[in-house]
């Protein structure tokens, strides 16, 4: 099989797209836009952490489902596609029959309580103004551009600030 007569040898293949030459600069197609709904839209992954049953953190107590409810986290983008990436995440609330208190099925391996992003997002920020030693602004930037991830410039403060990493 051969080479279409516009491509060298050094051109590379990824499935049905041509990359650029190695070396080659190849800009940000998001920037100057000042739209937010000109933004790529993000990709949608889906976990669930619904369950019938579980054991009331309080008593131990089995306690059947009572609500389901649905919490929307930002997670890495996917660079191949370069757009942002949502996880959909479904969690069950439990109603304990025995001490009469509601709680909710356990989602700590994705993120933390009240946070609206994926902890792999928070430690990347984390990691990025403690370890490499980026202010605050230029590693949201970086979010951005090399992961397709919004992270305004305080929170990403507001976290290296609880870790007590940097003062």
């Amino acid at each position: 099989m051969g080479l279409p007569d516009e491509l060298t040898e050094q051109d590379v293949f990824l499935g049905d797209v041509i990359m650029a030459k190695p070396g080659e600069y190849v800009s940000d197609v998001t920037e100057g836009i000042t739209c937010v709904e000109d933004l790529p839209k993000a990709k949608v992954k889906r976990r669930s952490r619904t369950y019938k049953k579980r054991p009331c953190p309080h008593c131990g107590h089995s306690s059947y489902r009572d609500k389901v409810f649905t919490r929307t986290l930002h997670d890495l983008g996917d660079l191949s596609a370069n757009r942002p990436v949502d996880v959909l995440a479904t969690y069950s609330q439990h109603c304990c029959s025995k001490c009469n208190r509601y709680f909710n099925a356990d989602l700590s391996d994705l993120a933390d309580p009240g946070c609206h992003y994926t902890r792999r997002v928070v430690h990347l920020a984390v990691r990025l103004v403690v370890e490499d030693g980026l202010p605050y602004r230029p590693a949201s930037w970086y979010l951005w551009r090399d992961h397709r991830v919004f992270v305004p410039w305080a929170t990403i403060q507001n976290w290296v600030e609880a870790t007590g990493e940097k003062s």
